[in-house]
């Protein structure tokens, strides 16, 4: 099914049926045995969830456009930007409905963002990698502080600057970005 789909719409289907139980972000399909009943309400759901994944990569994308770093930043306000996009997305995954494996969601979706803005992919996966550590565990929702550090690991490890820590002079862009 997976093949027929990204071969009718292309690559971004790819995670269709990434249910919450697995650590994605699809309500509408859960496995094939309990998803799989007449053909119509088969289709139905694989629709829905065909939907449901495409509305989540667009917000996810607007997500990256948003928190991105200007390309012109500094060094420090590349970290800066680099540590909040990291915990904005980390609680993007957290707040997807994923279950036990959401911690493989923010790794997913973090490695996606640093692409996003140029980075290699293999080094990105380094970079999560690095900065998460083994730290965020299933079944537990890190405290914001656990979130916050990871975050602050990331920026540290690829700008070697440690985040501009007064956020006053960005009120705005906070603002902006805690509204999702």
């Amino acid at each position: 099914m997976d093949a027929v789909l990204r071969e009718r719409y292309g690559t971004w289907a790819w995670g269709w049926s990434w249910c919450y139980r697995d650590g994605g972000p699809i309500g509408s399909w859960v496995s094939g045995p309990n998803s799989v009943t007449t053909p119509d309400e088969t289709a139905e759901r694989i629709v829905a969830a065909l939907l449901e994944w495409r509305e989540w990569l667009e917000r996810t994308a607007q997500r990256f456009a948003e928190l991105a770093p200007p390309p012109d930043a500094s060094p420090e306000d590349r970290s800066w930007h680099l540590e909040r996009a990291c915990v904005r997305l980390v609680t993007h995954a957290l707040d997807s409905g994923a279950d036990n494996a959401w911690r493989g969601q923010a790794s997913i979706v973090l490695g996606w963002f640093l692409t996003s803005t140029g980075m290699d992919r293999a080094e990105a996966e380094l970079a999560v990698k690095r900065a998460i550590g083994g730290r965020f565990e299933s079944w537990v929702y890190p405290e914001r502080t656990l979130i916050e550090s990871v975050g602050e690991d990331l920026a540290v490890g690829l700008t070697g600057h440690t985040p501009y820590q007064d956020h006053r002079e960005r009120a705005a862009l906070e603002d902006l970005h805690d509204r999702h």
